[in-house]
């Protein structure tokens, strides 16, 4: 017999203590409470490596939880039968579009958050990051070299706000900051003047989207409202993506094609 087995023998001979069920339901109560205390006193790497074990566990509990929901959701319309209902061949077929526009939307919403489209440029020349930033000096004796300029087009929000320029890291020159981007609409073969909400995916990596860089191949957020797009649900579409198909730093204009 291995050597951790024999509580388990002990049970099958003589079955559980009286308070054992209690005791186990007490200690799983517990344990958020522990865990809670363990992710607040612990320190450095330990702390770093735990909190990444955490998220990841975090993150597949609401996978599974999405997973559950959906599935309940996408029962049939026509579940419920009641006394006297009318076959569902006879029945006005509304309920069960609009079943198929929500799992449409959910598949998009799905594909978005994936990072994935159908775009006119798949693959594009990675930036290296000396080319992306220039090193800039600071201090008195100009010996410290932790800030970086960001030689490319970017996008900052209406309420953005500099921090004090003594700690500001990468900055972000007003002359290459643009709001609005030329548009085109492969279908209507049309080109709009649309404004910039938001930069969504740069192909550089997450950091260049996240200081909101525009370089070639970026998939870029606009606002729509004004070309009067609707759902099939009816509703006005306010942000679209679109990817930029040219180098705007030497264009001195963002040119991109709607994604549809």
């Amino acid at each position: 017999m291995p050597q951790g087995d024999f509580i388990q023998q002990h049970r099958k001979r003589h079955g559980y203590r009286l308070d054992h069920f209690e005791r186990e339901r007490k200690r799983i109560a517990r344990e958020p409470h522990k865990r809670s205390q363990h992710a607040q006193t612990v320190l450095g790497g330990k702390a770093k490596r735990y909190a990444r074990q955490r998220f990841a566990e975090k993150a597949q509990m609401k996978k599974t939880l999405k997973i559950h929901e959906e599935s309940s959701s996408r029962r049939k319309v026509d579940d419920e039968v009641h006394e006297g209902a009318i076959p569902s061949y006879l029945l006005d077929r509304a309920q069960t579009t609009r079943a198929k526009i929500i799992s449409n939307s959910i598949k998009q919403k799905r594909k978005e958050k994936a990072g994935k489209w159908e775009v006119p440029l798949p693959k594009v020349r990675p930036v290296a990051e000396d080319e992306m930033f220039r090193v800039i000096r600071s201090g008195k004796r100009k010996t410290k070299q932790w800030k970086r300029m960001i030689t490319k087009v970017t996008f900052v929000g209406p309420s953005f706000t500099r921090k004090p320029p003594k700690y500001e890291r990468f900055i972000r020159p007003s002359g290459l900051r643009f709001i609005k981007a030329h548009v085109t609409h492969p279908e209507l073969k049309c080109t709009f003047n649309l404004e910039i909400i938001g930069v969504k995916k740069n192909p550089n990596g997450p950091m260049y989207s996240s200081l909101g860089v525009i370089t070639k191949g970026t998939i870029i957020e606009v606002n729509v409202s004004e070309l009067g797009l609707v759902t099939p649900a009816g509703k006005v579409v306010w942000g679209k993506y679109a990817q930029v198909t040219n180098n705007p730093e030497n264009d001195g204009c963002i040119n991109a094609v709607l994604l549809v």
